[in-house]
């Protein structure tokens, strides 16, 4: 028999064994660096940067530079340390450094929190193509110089990248934000095009040239970092996420998945079951184990309990509540991504509420055990959220 041990936040791993043939793929990140040696490897993409100069030649003594962190990238505040120090041996002053944040926790109380419902914030940069227009956060635009940092990571259930760690919509006001939300429930992936173009529009009006981009490993470790222009920065970043994407040779009829992180949403399942998926028949299993997790959303519950999804959809989309707009997203992606399979939780749920939403409840990990035995072919997935596999 094949052992495999899988991670998910409890005190024991899962212990899943089957048989060698039946064994498809065991599925995991890479291992990244942490601490110190994290500091060395953005230093080290700074100083040797993609397609363009070094951090330091972009910069003058007396410039303003704004580091501008979206999302959660790995290793954060050890990306920010050796970012400021870069600056600070190039000339530029430490009263001339400013790092902003959005969509985090704080990074300490030098950094400032960007604030995307206060409009003196922002400062109008461009219009799209709806006629409306389009803000960033104002210390982005009145800086000489901005460093855009953010994590470089796959979402399945988007189909590919991640939204997060971008400067758009992070750093501009609410409204956009909710807008983006808005069109991800009524169009699902059809709002992807409209929100790249208008990235990319404010990305060149703001004259950003220094991204850093930064690749995950496992455990929310740093494995890689690409330094240079957006476009630059983003390729070299997905070919060091090349991990993230592993071919399987064929469909699986269990798949079994932890999620990133210690505490998970059905935001998370969504991104696994959509991973998931992806090598998995039809009709397939699709076990997910999580210590800690958030109970599903209005949206979520009333569509798992039987009330038609699209008529959902809409009457969220219509509501002032963008709460409900965001839990129209996550059942939208989530049933594209089961369609006719079988979810089963290992988790903190209550039996009986995860029998309400029609899933199947995992009493302990000998049931996932015992599954495992049974399946006639397998796939694990190790943090399955941050996982885009497909089939050869």
């Amino acid at each position: 028999m094949t052992r495999i041990l899988l991670p998910y936040g409890a005190a024991e791993p899962l212990d899943i064994e089957s048989a060698p043939r039946t064994l498809v793929a065991d599925l995991a990140g890479p291992d990244g660096s942490a601490g110190a040696a994290a500091a060395g490897l953005v230093a080290a993409a700074v100083d040797a940067g993609t397609d363009g100069p070094p951090l330091a030649a972009h910069v003058v003594p007396g410039d303003r530079v704004t580091i501008a962190v979206s999302g959660t990238p790995p290793e954060v505040r050890q990306t920010v340390q050796a970012l400021v120090a870069v600056l600070a041996a190039a000339g530029v002053g430490r009263e001339d450094i400013r790092v902003l944040h959005a969509g985090m926790q704080p990074l300490g109380p030098d950094a400032l929190e960007f604030l995307p419902g206060e409009p003196a914030a922002t400062s109008y940069l461009a219009t799209d193509d709806e006629g409306q227009r389009l803000h960033l956060a104002r210390m982005l635009v009145d800086a000489d110089v901005v460093v855009s940092v953010g994590e470089w990571a796959y979402d399945a259930s988007l189909g590919g990248r991640s939204l997060e760690g971008e400067l758009w919509p992070a750093f501009g006001r609410v409204e956009c934000h909710d807008a983006l939300q808005r069109d991800l429930a009524r169009r699902g992936r059809l709002a992807l095009g409209p929100w790249l173009k208008n990235l990319r529009a404010l990305t060149w009006q703001l004259g950003v040239m220094s991204c850093l981009r930064l690749v995950a490993g496992r455990d929310g470790s740093l494995f890689a970092a690409a330094f240079g222009p957006p476009d630059a920065a983003a390729r070299q970043a997905r070919r060091a996420a090349a991990a993230w994407a592993p071919v399987v040779p064929r469909p699986a009829d269990l798949a079994v998945c932890s999620l990133a992180g210690p505490m998970a949403g059905f935001a998370s399942i969504t991104r696994a079951v959509a991973a998931a998926s992806r090598i998995t028949r039809p009709g397939a299993t699709i076990c997910i184990a999580a210590t800690e997790l958030a109970p599903p959303g209005p949206v979520v519950t009333r569509w798992r309990e039987g009330v038609p999804l699209v008529p959902l959809v809409r009457e969220a989309c219509r509501s002032a509540d963008q709460a409900l707009v965001t839990d129209a997203v996550v059942a939208r992606l989530l049933a594209r991504g089961l369609d006719d399979r079988r979810l089963v939780l290992l988790s903190s749920l209550e039996e009986t509420l995860v029998e309400e939403l029609e899933f199947g409840h995992a009493a302990d990990p000998d049931a996932i055990a015992r599954l495992a035995r049974r399946a006639d072919s397998i796939v694990v997935l190790h943090e399955a959220d941050r996982l885009f596999p497909r089939l050869a």
